[in-house]
């Protein structure tokens, strides 16, 4: 599903967040990223879903070369992927049902479709009862539900998750962790960073720490 090719990301400022990494993740794996702030886990991100490009190396996501000179169907990719994002991005002028729906309008599904669609994602993560409400009336938490039911909404085969428990308490965290492992059963690919070190030590996947200071990938191991 996934490989990074000696992968380098350095910006302007001359910050290298990211040094020679080498990374190949299989179809239907799970894998949390783990590291401290400003290991490169958000950039490596980032890198996999095309809003940033590697300062070199080479990236083959689900078969398609992201750093080919000229490519452009980055969008068309992205309808197979969930993504997860520690700054929310939802649209504040849509209330929690248009917010989860907005992918699939992107995406030209049928309404009756979509209405099914998302109404099984707020349940999903137990928002089913405040899809009406206006996206400023919820907390910090709730706002992470949204944006992991609009993620999950299509059944996509790439999920990208980016501290996606962050700003969730123990109980929505262990609820939202059990939400991931049936994603995974099902078959999807799923990449979860994290600075969380109690999760990577209570769910058996494969863990691949970034340490500090740019240096990339220095192991990679089984869950604990």
């Amino acid at each position: 599903m996934i490989q990074m090719f000696s992968i380098s990301k350095t910006y302007p400022s001359r910050i290298t967040v990211l040094s020679d990494l080498h990374l190949e993740i299989q179809a239907g794996e799970f894998v949390f990223v783990a590291g401290p702030s400003g290991s490169g886990k958000s950039t490596l991100l980032r890198i996999l879903f095309g809003a940033e490009k590697p300062s070199s190396g080479e990236v083959i996501v689900n078969g398609i070369r992201l750093t080919r000179p000229g490519f452009k169907k980055i969008h068309r990719l992205r309808r197979t992927m969930g993504i997860i994002s520690p700054d929310f991005k939802l649209l504040e002028n849509r209330n929690v049902m248009e917010n989860v729906a907005f992918p699939l309008e992107v995406k030209g599904h049928a309404p009756n479709e979509i209405e099914g669609k998302v109404s099984g994602a707020l349940r999903r993560v137990g928002l089913q009862q405040r899809e009406k409400d206006s996206i400023l009336s919820l907390s910090a938490g709730e706002k992470q539900q949204v944006v992991v039911a609009r993620a999950l909404v299509d059944d996509p085969q790439l999920l990208l998750a980016d501290e996606p428990t962050g700003v969730l308490d123990n109980r929505m965290t262990e609820e939202m962790m059990e939400i991931f492992s049936e994603l995974h059963q099902k078959g999807t690919t799923i990449v979860f960073a994290t600075q969380d070190t109690s999760l990577v030590q209570r769910y058996p996947h494969r863990m691949i720490p970034l340490s500090a200071g740019g240096r990339g990938v220095v192991e990679q191991s089984e869950g604990v």
